[in-house]
C-alpha cells in the first residue's frame, strides 16, 4: 500500500511538473484578456487589437519571465518615479528594472495611461478607431518601438487571429487628446474690447493669447484691461514678469482639473510641472494636491501626472 501511495505522489508531482512548465497558446491568450483590452479601448481610445498584438507580442503570449513572475504584460521599466515592486531583468543592458504588478489588470492600466498621457502619441487618438494599419506604424513613427519591422509585426499578429473584430462596435467613452488643446475664439463673440484683432484662443474652457513681438506684462495688461496681480496670478508667473514672443498667457483664471480628455500627463524630457500646468489650464497648486508633491518636486521623464483624478497613495 505504502508504494501505492509513494507511485500516486510521484504521478502527481509530474504532473504539477508539466503542467508548470506549459505555456499558452495565442488563442488562449486572446480568449484570458480580450475583455480587459476592450475595457481599455472604452475607457482611453487605445484599439483592442493594437492592445491585444503588443501584449502578444511584448510578453511572448503572456509566456515571458516579466508576464509569469511580474504580470507585466508590456514590458514597462521602472522609471526614477516608480515605487511599487519591481522585478529586474536583462533587457537593453544587464539587470534592467521593470514594475512589477499585482495583477495583469493593473499592466494594462499602466500600458494605456502610457500612451493616453504622452503627447508624443496624441496625434494617434484622431485617428478612426478600427484604423488598426494607421496605429501600428503611428507607435513606430512616434518612438514607441526601435525596431523596424515592429508595425508588420502588429498588423501580422491582428489579421492572423482576426484581431480587428475586436474594435467594433466599442462605445469610446473619452475624446481625442487633442481636442481643446488650441481653439481659436471668435473675436466678434468676444465680449472683452480687443485691439489691433489679436486672437483669442481656448483651452480647457479657458481663453488665451500668444504673446507677439513687442508684448510686455504693462501692454498686456492694458490690452486686455486685466489688473497686474490678475495676469499673474492667472499664469502662476511673478508681477511684471518678462514675457517671451511665443508664450501663451491666460487672461482668465486657470481651473482646478484638465478637460475630461486628459486624465492624466506622461512627462517628457525638460517639462516642468509649470509646464505642465499651462499645457492643461490647471493651478499649480491643483497639480501638487493631486499628484501629492510640493512645489519644490522636479517630475522625471515618464513620470505620470494626474490631472483630474488624485495619485492613488502607494
Amino acid at each position: 500500500m505504502r508504494g501505492g501511495k509513494i507511485a500516486f505522489l510521484s504521478l502527481l508531482l509530474g504532473l504539477t511538473i508539466i503542467s508548470a512548465n506549459a505555456q499558452i497558446t495565442r488563442q488562449e491568450y486572446i480568449k484570458q484578456y480580450q475583455k480587459l483590452a476592450i475595457g481599455q479601448m472604452e475607457k482611453y481610445g487605445v484599439p483592442a487589437s493594437i492592445i491585444m498584438a503588443q501584449g502578444i507580442l511584448e510578453s511572448g503570449t503572456g509566456n515571458s519571465r516579466l508576464a509569469v513572475k511580474a504580470n507585466n504584460h508590456f514590458g514597462i521599466k521602472c522609471h526614477s518615479t516608480w515605487t511599487g515592486p519591481r522585478i529586474y531583468h536583462d533587457d537593453d543592458a544587464k539587470g534592467e528594472c521593470f514594475r512589477k504588478y499585482r495583477n495583469p489588470e493593473r499592466s494594462y492600466s499602466d500600458h494605456s495611461e502610457f500612451l493616453r498621457g504622452a503627447r508624443r502619441y496624441a496625434f494617434l487618438f484622431d485617428l478612426d478607431p478600427t484604423d488598426y494599419k494607421g496605429w501600428a506604424y503611428g507607435l513606430s513613427k512616434a518612438g514607441y518601438a526601435t525596431d523596424p519591422t515592429y508595425p508588420s509585426k502588429l498588423i501580422r499578429i491582428i489579421e492572423e487571429e482576426k484581431l480587428y473584430q475586436l474594435d467594433k462596435g466599442v462605445d469610446i467613452q473619452i475624446e481625442s487628446p487633442t481636442v481643446g488643446m488650441g481653439e481659436l475664439l471668435d473675436p466678434d463673440s468676444y465680449t472683452i474690447d480687443i485691439h489691433n484683432q489679436r486672437k483669442i484662443y481656448l483651452r480647457n474652457r479657458i481663453k488665451y493669447i500668444i504673446i507677439k513681438k513687442g508684448d510686455n506684462y504693462q501692454s498686456i495688461t492694458k490690452e486686455m484691461d486685466l489688473m497686474p496681480w490678475q495676469l499673474a496670478k492667472y499664469n502662476d508667473i511673478k508681477r511684471n514678469a518678462r514675457l517671451e514672443e511665443g508664450q501663451e498667457i491666460y487672461i482668465q483664471p486657470k481651473r482646478r482639473r484638465a478637460e475630461r480628455n486628459h486624465p492624466l500627463h506622461v512627462v517628457e524630457e525638460g517639462e516642468s510641472l509649470y509646464d505642465i500646468s499651462q499645457m492643461y489650464g490647471i493651478r499649480l497648486k491643483s497639480l501638487y494636491y493631486r499628484n501629492r508633491i510640493d512645489e519644490n518636486h522636479t517630475p522625471e521623464p515618464g513620470e505620470k501626472i494626474f490631472l483630474r483624478g488624485r495619485k492613488p497613495k502607494q
